[in-house]
């Protein structure tokens, strides 16, 4: 009897040890490293090859000019007034990013996208694109076969698509003709957290502390820290290496509830409060209660103190009469939002309930509407 209380208090125990761990978040999922980013890159094109699914010269005269200063630059001259038939082409703009460190010769994935009547770029090959940066420079260059994950079948009377033809993409489609600037290798790295916490950072700042000194630490405010790392190449490796894998123990979230207007969606994290409430809307009585019930430890095991039981109760008065019902103690939001959702209120009810709670301070929370 001893031995499966023992099996079962090891198995709890171990239960909370994984759910503290999962508490826990690593530096690299909290912040980047200043300067160390992505740039976007687009570029203007050809894809030629199209089945018949290209663009009306008549209805978009940019794919006539295209052509005809692509083929000048070839060494192919169109006479002046001639009209040239493109049905198999189509005009598009190309885009990519260009990863932090990338270097020449690296390969990007491009995404291609139609910008006239063109039906479908299925089939088609785009022809050599430089992709630039905001600063005008060409950083790689795009060619290559229009991967398009859809399908059309079209008669006299009718036609059907299966996903969008317009757009595709070419994996592997540029090579890097250009770097990216090059990072900063002084011996102070920022970091920039995602979230501006003095909490969460103190902590970050602490954790960091144990691996390179509380005297290379320096916080900037509540999202930048700057860190001092080796100089030598092979150190600074290994430093960043070990500083980005430390794992740092959440703080709460300050309370807030997101309402989407468009789907009627209500999103909460887990420090939304209430206050004792009563609500009605329309005929729409709802009543929300939780009472506190001291449990004692059971004979035997090796919970030595009394736990504390939460006990929600809901309770809808859909009658005509609609009127205000005193609460002595406010329970969780969710047993609000699920009352009202097994009662069949709408999106509009739900919002409008949420914001009069807010107004009359019962929803302890930020409340957001997006």
């Amino acid at each position: 009897m001893h031995f499966l209380s023992f099996k079962r208090y090891a198995l709890a125990l171990s239960i909370f040890l994984v759910g503290f761990a999962a508490q826990a978040e690593r530096i690299k999922d909290m912040a980047t490293i200043a300067g160390q980013r992505g740039n976007q890159l687009i570029g203007y094109g050809l894809v030629v090859g199209l089945d018949g699914t290209g663009e009306s010269n008549s209805l978009n005269p940019i794919t006539g000019q295209s052509i005809s200063n692509m083929l000048a630059s070839l060494g192919v001259t169109v006479p002046v007034g001639q009209n040239v038939q493109m049905r198999n082409v189509a005009t598009v703009m190309v885009t990519a990013e260009l990863p932090a460190l990338a270097r020449p010769g690296q390969l990007l994935d491009v995404t291609v996208s139609s910008m006239g009547n063109t039906r479908s770029l299925k089939g088609g090959t785009l022809l050599m694109t430089p992709l630039r940066a905001a600063n005008g420079q060409v950083y790689a260059q795009a060619q290559g076969s229009v991967v398009v994950p859809g399908a059309a079948v079209a008669s006299v009377f009718a036609r059907t698509t299966v996903n969008q033809l317009a757009a595709g993409r070419i994996p592997s489609g540029a090579f890097v003709e250009q770097g990216a600037p090059e990072a900063d290798t002084g011996p102070v790295v920022e970091l920039n957290f995602r979230r501006a916490d003095f909490a969460q950072t103190r902590r970050a700042m602490e954790v960091m502390a144990n691996l390179v000194g509380a005297q290379s630490v320096i916080p900037v405010d509540a999202r930048n820290v700057l860190v001092r790392v080796p100089v030598n190449p092979t150190e600074r490796m290994n430093v960043m290496a070990d500083l980005l894998e430390l794992e740092v123990p959440n703080v709460a979230e300050a309370a807030k509830v997101v309402i989407n207007a468009r789907t009627g969606s209500v999103v909460m994290n887990q420090a939304v409060q209430l206050a004792p409430f009563a609500v009605t809307h329309g005929n729409l009585t709802l009543k929300v209660q939780a009472i506190n019930q001291v449990v004692q430890p059971a004979p035997g095991t090796f919970r030595g103190r009394p736990m504390v039981q939460r006990n929600d109760r809901v309770s809808i008065d859909a009658g005509p009469t609609g009127g205000l019902v005193k609460v002595e103690e406010g329970a969780s939001l969710d047993q609000v939002v699920r009352a009202l959702n097994l009662l069949g209120a709408t999106p509009q009810d739900l919002m409008a309930i949420l914001q009069a709670m807010k107004a009359s301070g019962s929803l302890k929370a930020e409340l957001e509407i997006i």
